[in-house]
């Protein structure tokens, strides 16, 4: 049975964690991007299907050729970053699960159905996605997800050799500058939004 996270844990993942705008110029290492996957991979997703797929844009040309499929603003942010990950999601992911899950022939569920395929490997990589956010913050890192960039022309560029590819969302990665965060949003106490039934 695990015990509670310390206030400064909780303050790191969650109370105290921001999405940024900007990043200071301190360069983020290969290995963090290593070590944030081995700590996501671990989240529980349907039947272990595990199905995000990264780019981690880390050089100049793949963060110019991202930014160039982002609305303005974005492209700013994605350029400025010490990198950018574009989670994807591998909408054929169930042909990894005699390895993944060889508990039961989980294939068969998904082979098939292209819908509840597409649907599981989108709620399970948007799963995945905020584990990457959670891992990151974890890792002393932080993050600034965002949509605001066409679908189709990043799985173009970035996802052509694997058509069953395709990105859900983007994050940009580093050490976050204080200076580009706004005041914090509201956010509703548990009464607003929650029912116990």
């Amino acid at each position: 049975m695990s015990e509670p996270l310390s206030d400064a844990a909780l303050d790191q993942l969650f109370r105290a964690a921001r999405t940024y705008n900007g990043y200071t110029d301190k360069p983020v290492p290969e290995d963090r991007l290593h070590a944030i996957w081995d700590l996501m991979k671990f989240g529980p997703t349907s039947a272990n299907c595990l199905p995000a797929r990264i780019v981690w844009c880390a050089s100049d040309e793949a963060k110019a050729k991202l930014a160039a499929l982002a609305m303005p603003a974005n492209a700013e942010k994605i350029l400025q970053a010490p990198v950018t990950a574009i989670i994807g999601m591998d909408v054929e992911f169930y042909e990894h699960l005699p390895e993944l899950f060889p508990h039961a022939d989980a294939k068969s569920w998904f082979a098939g159905n292209a819908a509840l395929a597409e649907a599981t490997a989108f709620r399970n990589s948007s799963l995945q996605g905020a584990y990457f956010i959670l891992a990151a913050r974890a890792l002393g890192l932080d993050t600034g997800p965002m949509s605001g960039f066409d679908n189709a022309a990043v799985d173009q560029a970035f996802f052509a050799d694997t058509p069953n590819v395709k990105s859900n969302f983007i994050s940009t990665l580093g050490y976050g500058d204080p200076a580009t965060i706004f005041e914090r949003s509201p956010r509703p106490g548990f009464e607003r939004f929650n029912r116990i039934a």
